[in-house]
């Protein structure tokens, strides 16, 4: 199949549980996911590694949502929050989304969080686990 813009080139066989071809096999399909080629996801990761602020973050996720069908989940954990490791940085899963690709977008926001602890705060608060009113 082809499409009308450059795709991610495929895994070596084995290596990714992406389904790639059952999301190529599909006329039907939404290749949206595939424009995230191996150079834009290198620009994605360092445009969330430079997030300031929580608004910041919430608008990426929605430009990966509308963009690529990406759906971006941040929650903090139910059992608390101790570390950043406390809080969930999920990708729904979907066909043709690489493997690397779906741990390097939560690591890229966890180094973002490091680097600006006020996102987590924020994050914290929005879900009023900081105790504001």
């Amino acid at each position: 199949m082809n499409a009308p813009f450059p795709i991610r080139t495929e895994c070596p066989p084995g290596a990714c549980t992406c389904r790639r071809e059952e999301l190529l096999a599909d006329p039907n399909a939404d290749l949206s996911v595939l424009r995230l080629t191996r150079e834009e996801e290198k620009r994605l990761v360092a445009r969330l590694e430079s997030v300031t602020s929580l608004a910041d973050l919430r608008h990426l996720g929605g430009r990966l949502q509308a963009q690529l069908g990406i759906v971006l989940t941040i929650t903090p954990s139910a059992h608390g929050v101790r570390t950043l490791r406390g809080i969930n940085i999920q990708l729904e899963d979907q066909p043709g989304l690489c493997r690397k690709t779906k741990q390097a977008i939560p690591a890229a926001i966890r180094r973002a969080m490091e680097a600006t602890p006020e996102i987590a705060y924020a994050l914290l608060d929005e879900q009023d686990l900081l105790g504001g009113s």
